[in-house]
Protein backbone atom coordinates (compact mmCIF):
# COMPACT_ATOMS: atom_id res chain seq x y z
CA UNK A 1 0.00 0.00 0.00
CA UNK A 2 1.62 3.26 -1.07
CA UNK A 3 2.02 6.03 1.46
CA UNK A 4 0.20 9.32 0.99
CA UNK A 5 3.39 10.92 -0.26
CA UNK A 6 3.78 8.36 -3.04
CA UNK A 7 0.21 8.98 -4.20
CA UNK A 8 0.87 12.59 -5.07
CA UNK A 9 2.14 13.96 -8.36
CA UNK A 10 5.91 13.68 -8.54
CA UNK A 11 7.20 16.92 -6.94
CA UNK A 12 10.06 17.37 -9.37
CA UNK A 13 7.94 16.90 -12.51
CA UNK A 14 5.06 18.94 -11.09
CA UNK A 15 7.42 21.78 -10.25
CA UNK A 16 8.81 21.76 -13.77
CA UNK A 17 5.30 21.86 -15.29
CA UNK A 18 3.70 24.29 -12.85
CA UNK A 19 6.30 27.03 -12.51
CA UNK A 20 9.22 28.51 -14.38
CA UNK A 21 12.32 29.51 -12.41
CA UNK A 22 12.83 32.72 -14.36
CA UNK A 23 9.36 34.22 -14.67
CA UNK A 24 7.38 32.32 -12.06
CA UNK A 25 4.66 31.70 -14.66
CA UNK A 26 3.27 28.23 -15.43
CA UNK A 27 5.02 26.43 -18.25
CA UNK A 28 1.78 24.81 -19.44
CA UNK A 29 -1.84 24.26 -18.61
CA UNK A 30 -4.38 26.79 -17.42
CA UNK A 31 -5.26 27.88 -13.91
CA UNK A 32 -8.91 27.97 -12.81
CA UNK A 33 -8.51 30.19 -9.72
CA UNK A 34 -6.18 32.99 -8.70
CA UNK A 35 -5.73 34.83 -5.44
CA UNK A 36 -3.22 35.53 -2.70
CA UNK A 37 -1.78 33.59 0.22
CA UNK A 38 -1.88 35.97 3.17
CA UNK A 39 -0.70 35.76 6.77
CA UNK A 40 0.48 38.63 8.92
CA UNK A 41 1.96 41.26 6.64
CA UNK A 42 2.84 38.69 3.95
CA UNK A 43 0.84 38.43 0.70
CA UNK A 44 1.86 36.08 -2.13
CA UNK A 45 -0.15 36.06 -5.40
CA UNK A 46 -0.75 32.49 -6.57
CA UNK A 47 -2.69 30.53 -9.19
CA UNK A 48 -4.45 27.23 -8.57
CA UNK A 49 -4.12 24.15 -10.80
CA UNK A 50 -5.54 20.70 -10.33
CA UNK A 51 -2.80 18.27 -9.31
CA UNK A 52 -4.67 15.31 -10.78
CA UNK A 53 -6.40 14.61 -14.08
CA UNK A 54 -8.97 12.12 -15.29
CA UNK A 55 -7.85 9.88 -18.16
CA UNK A 56 -11.01 7.77 -18.24
CA UNK A 57 -13.77 8.14 -20.82
CA UNK A 58 -17.25 7.84 -19.36
CA UNK A 59 -19.48 4.89 -20.26
CA UNK A 60 -22.81 6.32 -21.44
CA UNK A 61 -26.17 4.67 -20.92
CA UNK A 62 -27.91 4.04 -24.27
CA UNK A 63 -31.54 3.49 -25.20
CA UNK A 64 -32.51 0.45 -27.37
CA UNK A 65 -32.26 2.80 -30.36
CA UNK A 66 -28.62 3.49 -29.50
CA UNK A 67 -29.22 7.11 -28.49
CA UNK A 68 -27.67 8.30 -25.20
CA UNK A 69 -30.32 8.76 -22.54
CA UNK A 70 -30.67 11.86 -20.37
CA UNK A 71 -31.97 12.24 -16.85
CA UNK A 72 -35.35 13.91 -16.46
CA UNK A 73 -37.65 14.41 -13.48
CA UNK A 74 -41.29 13.33 -13.38
CA UNK A 75 -44.22 13.69 -11.00
CA UNK A 76 -45.95 10.75 -9.34
CA UNK A 77 -48.42 10.79 -12.26
CA UNK A 78 -45.58 10.48 -14.78
CA UNK A 79 -45.69 14.08 -16.02
CA UNK A 80 -42.33 15.78 -16.74
CA UNK A 81 -41.25 18.53 -14.35
CA UNK A 82 -39.45 21.62 -15.58
CA UNK A 83 -36.22 22.33 -13.71
CA UNK A 84 -37.50 25.78 -12.72
CA UNK A 85 -40.32 24.13 -10.75
CA UNK A 86 -37.99 22.00 -8.61
CA UNK A 87 -37.31 22.96 -4.99
CA UNK A 88 -34.54 22.04 -2.56
CA UNK A 89 -35.42 20.37 0.72
CA UNK A 90 -33.42 19.49 3.82
CA UNK A 91 -34.52 16.01 4.90
CA UNK A 92 -35.51 15.51 8.53
CA UNK A 93 -35.28 12.28 10.53
CA UNK A 94 -38.98 11.49 10.10
CA UNK A 95 -38.97 11.81 6.31
CA UNK A 96 -40.26 15.37 6.29
CA UNK A 97 -38.45 18.13 4.44
CA UNK A 98 -37.70 21.77 5.21
CA UNK A 99 -37.83 23.81 2.01
CA UNK A 100 -34.89 26.15 1.42
CA UNK A 101 -35.12 28.77 -1.32
CA UNK A 102 -32.31 29.91 -3.60
CA UNK A 103 -32.38 33.37 -1.99
CA UNK A 104 -31.94 31.83 1.46
CA UNK A 105 -29.00 29.76 0.23
CA UNK A 106 -27.43 32.84 -1.35
CA UNK A 107 -27.72 34.68 1.97
CA UNK A 108 -25.89 31.83 3.74
CA UNK A 109 -23.15 31.54 1.10
CA UNK A 110 -19.64 32.59 2.18
CA UNK A 111 -18.41 36.01 1.14
CA UNK A 112 -16.47 35.92 -2.09
CA UNK A 113 -12.76 36.46 -1.51
CA UNK A 114 -9.47 36.04 -3.33
CA UNK A 115 -7.49 35.44 -0.15
CA UNK A 116 -6.14 32.12 1.10
CA UNK A 117 -6.09 33.13 4.75
CA UNK A 118 -3.37 31.21 6.61
CA UNK A 119 -4.46 30.98 10.25
CA UNK A 120 -1.75 28.73 11.74
CA UNK A 121 1.15 26.38 11.04
CA UNK A 122 1.37 22.81 12.36
CA UNK A 123 3.60 19.78 11.91
CA UNK A 124 2.63 17.84 8.79
CA UNK A 125 2.47 14.66 10.86
CA UNK A 126 -0.19 16.29 13.07
CA UNK A 127 -2.76 16.05 10.24
CA UNK A 128 -4.25 12.52 10.03
CA UNK A 129 -4.17 11.13 6.45
CA UNK A 130 -7.95 10.61 6.46
CA UNK A 131 -8.46 14.37 6.45
CA UNK A 132 -6.78 14.83 3.05
CA UNK A 133 -9.29 14.93 0.19
CA UNK A 134 -7.94 16.45 -3.05
CA UNK A 135 -4.65 17.99 -4.15
CA UNK A 136 -4.09 21.24 -6.03
CA UNK A 137 -0.88 22.84 -7.23
CA UNK A 138 -0.22 26.42 -6.13
CA UNK A 139 1.96 28.23 -8.68
CA UNK A 140 3.49 31.71 -8.31
CA UNK A 141 1.66 34.50 -10.09
CA UNK A 142 3.10 37.72 -11.46
CA UNK A 143 6.29 38.79 -9.68
CA UNK A 144 5.75 36.70 -6.56
CA UNK A 145 8.32 34.03 -7.43
CA UNK A 146 10.87 35.09 -4.77
CA UNK A 147 8.34 35.23 -1.92
CA UNK A 148 6.73 32.01 -3.18
CA UNK A 149 10.06 30.13 -3.18
CA UNK A 150 10.91 31.48 0.28
CA UNK A 151 7.65 30.19 1.77
CA UNK A 152 8.01 26.83 0.03
CA UNK A 153 11.60 26.37 1.24
CA UNK A 154 10.71 27.34 4.81
CA UNK A 155 7.74 24.95 4.99
CA UNK A 156 9.76 22.11 3.48
CA UNK A 157 12.79 22.50 5.76
CA UNK A 158 10.65 22.75 8.89
CA UNK A 159 8.25 19.99 7.73
CA UNK A 160 5.32 22.26 8.51
CA UNK A 161 1.89 22.69 6.95
CA UNK A 162 -0.13 25.89 6.84
CA UNK A 163 -3.83 25.60 7.68
CA UNK A 164 -5.93 28.04 5.66
CA UNK A 165 -9.46 28.71 4.47
CA UNK A 166 -10.62 30.18 1.18
CA UNK A 167 -13.69 30.43 -1.03
CA UNK A 168 -13.76 28.90 -4.50
CA UNK A 169 -16.83 28.87 -6.77
CA UNK A 170 -19.12 29.85 -3.93
CA UNK A 171 -17.96 27.10 -1.57
CA UNK A 172 -15.72 27.44 1.46
CA UNK A 173 -12.74 25.09 1.86
CA UNK A 174 -10.20 24.35 4.56
CA UNK A 175 -6.81 23.43 3.12
CA UNK A 176 -3.38 22.35 4.26
CA UNK A 177 -0.58 24.07 2.33
CA UNK A 178 2.54 21.91 2.14
CA UNK A 179 5.76 22.06 0.14
CA UNK A 180 7.87 19.48 -1.69
CA UNK A 181 11.01 20.31 -3.71
CA UNK A 182 10.19 24.00 -3.96
CA UNK A 183 6.55 23.50 -4.97
CA UNK A 184 3.55 24.54 -2.87
CA UNK A 185 0.54 22.24 -2.85
CA UNK A 186 -2.90 22.88 -1.35
CA UNK A 187 -4.66 19.79 0.01
CA UNK A 188 -8.36 20.27 0.70
CA UNK A 189 -9.31 18.81 4.07
CA UNK A 190 -12.47 16.99 5.04
CA UNK A 191 -14.44 18.46 7.89
CA UNK A 192 -14.12 16.76 11.27
CA UNK A 193 -17.72 15.51 11.34
CA UNK A 194 -17.23 13.72 8.00
CA UNK A 195 -14.81 11.17 9.45
CA UNK A 196 -16.06 7.94 10.99
CA UNK A 197 -14.57 6.67 14.22
CA UNK A 198 -13.73 3.01 15.01
CA UNK A 199 -16.51 3.11 17.60
CA UNK A 200 -19.13 4.24 15.05
CA UNK A 201 -18.14 1.37 12.75
CA UNK A 202 -18.33 -1.13 15.61
CA UNK A 203 -14.71 -2.29 15.59
CA UNK A 204 -13.48 -4.24 18.62
CA UNK A 205 -11.00 -2.63 21.00
CA UNK A 206 -7.22 -3.04 20.63
CA UNK A 207 -5.59 -6.28 21.82
CA UNK A 208 -2.07 -6.50 23.24
CA UNK A 209 0.15 -8.63 20.99
CA UNK A 210 3.03 -10.74 22.26
CA UNK A 211 6.62 -9.67 21.53
CA UNK A 212 7.17 -12.80 19.42
CA UNK A 213 4.22 -12.01 17.15
CA UNK A 214 5.31 -8.40 16.79
CA UNK A 215 8.80 -9.54 15.79
CA UNK A 216 7.41 -12.01 13.25
CA UNK A 217 5.17 -9.33 11.71
CA UNK A 218 8.05 -6.86 11.50
CA UNK A 219 10.19 -9.48 9.77
CA UNK A 220 7.44 -10.17 7.22
CA UNK A 221 7.09 -6.46 6.45
CA UNK A 222 10.83 -5.94 6.04
CA UNK A 223 10.98 -8.90 3.65
CA UNK A 224 8.53 -7.18 1.27
CA UNK A 225 9.88 -3.67 1.81
CA UNK A 226 10.90 -1.69 -1.29
CA UNK A 227 12.39 1.76 -1.76
CA UNK A 228 9.41 3.00 -3.81
CA UNK A 229 6.22 1.87 -5.52
CA UNK A 230 6.70 1.08 -9.25
CA UNK A 231 4.33 2.75 -11.69
CA UNK A 232 2.99 -0.59 -12.94
CA UNK A 233 1.54 -1.31 -9.51
CA UNK A 234 -0.38 1.97 -9.64
CA UNK A 235 -1.90 1.24 -13.07
CA UNK A 236 -5.65 0.73 -13.58
CA UNK A 237 -5.51 -2.76 -15.06
CA UNK A 238 -9.31 -3.03 -15.33
CA UNK A 239 -9.49 0.09 -17.48
CA UNK A 240 -6.60 -1.14 -19.62
CA UNK A 241 -8.52 -4.36 -20.33
CA UNK A 242 -11.66 -2.36 -21.12
CA UNK A 243 -9.81 -0.13 -23.60
CA UNK A 244 -8.27 -3.19 -25.25
CA UNK A 245 -11.76 -4.69 -25.64
CA UNK A 246 -13.09 -1.47 -27.19
CA UNK A 247 -10.16 -1.26 -29.63
CA UNK A 248 -10.71 -4.89 -30.65
CA UNK A 249 -14.42 -4.32 -31.30
CA UNK A 250 -13.70 -1.12 -33.20
CA UNK A 251 -11.13 -2.87 -35.38
CA UNK A 252 -13.61 -5.62 -36.33
CA UNK A 253 -16.59 -3.21 -36.55
CA UNK A 254 -18.42 -5.21 -33.88
CA UNK A 255 -21.24 -3.85 -31.65
CA UNK A 256 -20.89 -0.31 -33.02
CA UNK A 257 -24.08 1.76 -33.12
CA UNK A 258 -24.65 5.03 -34.94
CA UNK A 259 -28.04 6.32 -33.76
CA UNK A 260 -30.10 8.64 -35.94
CA UNK A 261 -30.65 12.17 -34.62
CA UNK A 262 -33.92 12.50 -32.71
CA UNK A 263 -36.50 14.90 -34.14
CA UNK A 264 -38.45 16.93 -31.64
CA UNK A 265 -42.20 16.32 -31.64
CA UNK A 266 -45.06 18.80 -31.44
CA UNK A 267 -45.40 17.85 -27.76
CA UNK A 268 -41.92 19.25 -27.15
CA UNK A 269 -42.91 22.40 -29.06
CA UNK A 270 -46.06 22.78 -26.98
CA UNK A 271 -44.03 22.53 -23.76
CA UNK A 272 -41.73 25.35 -24.92
CA UNK A 273 -44.67 27.59 -25.84
CA UNK A 274 -46.29 26.93 -22.49
CA UNK A 275 -43.04 27.89 -20.74
CA UNK A 276 -42.95 31.14 -22.70
CA UNK A 277 -46.51 31.82 -21.57
CA UNK A 278 -45.54 31.26 -17.95
CA UNK A 279 -42.59 33.63 -18.27
CA UNK A 280 -44.71 36.34 -19.85
CA UNK A 281 -47.38 35.90 -17.18
CA UNK A 282 -44.76 36.28 -14.45
CA UNK A 283 -43.66 39.56 -16.08
CA UNK A 284 -47.24 40.85 -16.09
CA UNK A 285 -47.66 40.58 -19.86
CA UNK A 286 -50.38 38.91 -21.86
CA UNK A 287 -50.03 35.12 -21.90
CA UNK A 288 -49.20 33.35 -25.13
CA UNK A 289 -51.75 30.79 -26.38
CA UNK A 290 -51.08 27.10 -25.89
CA UNK A 291 -50.00 24.81 -28.76
CA UNK A 292 -53.46 23.23 -29.07
CA UNK A 293 -55.28 26.56 -29.39
CA UNK A 294 -52.60 27.88 -31.74
CA UNK A 295 -53.06 24.95 -34.12
CA UNK A 296 -56.86 25.28 -34.06
CA UNK A 297 -56.81 28.93 -35.24
CA UNK A 298 -56.07 29.95 -38.85
CA UNK A 299 -53.60 32.62 -37.64
CA UNK A 300 -51.17 32.35 -34.77
CA UNK A 301 -50.69 35.19 -32.32
CA UNK A 302 -47.39 37.08 -32.27
CA UNK A 303 -46.09 35.52 -29.00
CA UNK A 304 -46.75 32.00 -30.31
CA UNK A 305 -45.05 32.74 -33.64
CA UNK A 306 -42.06 34.22 -31.82
CA UNK A 307 -41.78 31.21 -29.50
CA UNK A 308 -42.01 28.78 -32.41
CA UNK A 309 -39.41 30.74 -34.41
CA UNK A 310 -37.05 30.75 -31.44
CA UNK A 311 -37.45 27.00 -30.95
CA UNK A 312 -36.91 26.37 -34.68
CA UNK A 313 -33.63 28.29 -34.56
CA UNK A 314 -32.41 26.19 -31.65
CA UNK A 315 -33.22 22.89 -33.40
CA UNK A 316 -32.17 23.64 -36.97
CA UNK A 317 -29.56 20.87 -36.98
CA UNK A 318 -31.88 18.25 -35.50
CA UNK A 319 -35.31 18.83 -37.07
CA UNK A 320 -36.15 19.11 -40.81
CA UNK A 321 -37.10 22.50 -42.18
CA UNK A 322 -40.70 21.47 -42.95
CA UNK A 323 -42.96 19.80 -40.40
CA UNK A 324 -46.31 19.92 -42.23
CA UNK A 325 -47.27 16.25 -41.54
CA UNK A 326 -46.67 16.70 -37.80
CA UNK A 327 -48.92 19.77 -37.73
CA UNK A 328 -51.75 17.87 -39.43
CA UNK A 329 -51.56 15.07 -36.88
CA UNK A 330 -51.61 17.59 -34.05
CA UNK A 331 -54.70 19.29 -35.52
CA UNK A 332 -56.41 15.91 -35.94
CA UNK A 333 -55.91 15.19 -32.27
Amino acid sequence: MPSRKSKQTSPSSAADDAASEDSGQPAGGRSFWSGTISFGLVTIPVELYSATRSTRSSLRMLAPSGNPVARRYFTDEGKPIDSAALARGYELDKGDYVLVSDDELDALAPEQSRDIDLSRFVDRAAIPPLFFERAYILAPSGKSNVAYRLLAATLERSDKAGIASFVMRGKQYVVAIVAEEGLLRAETLRFADELRTPKSIGLPGPVEASAAKVKAMRSAIEHEQKASVPDKELADTYWQRLEALVEKKQKHQQDIVSPEPVEESDDDMAEVIDLVAILKKSLGQKSAPSAASADSKPKKSAPARAARATKTQRTTKKAPAKKAPAKKKAAAR
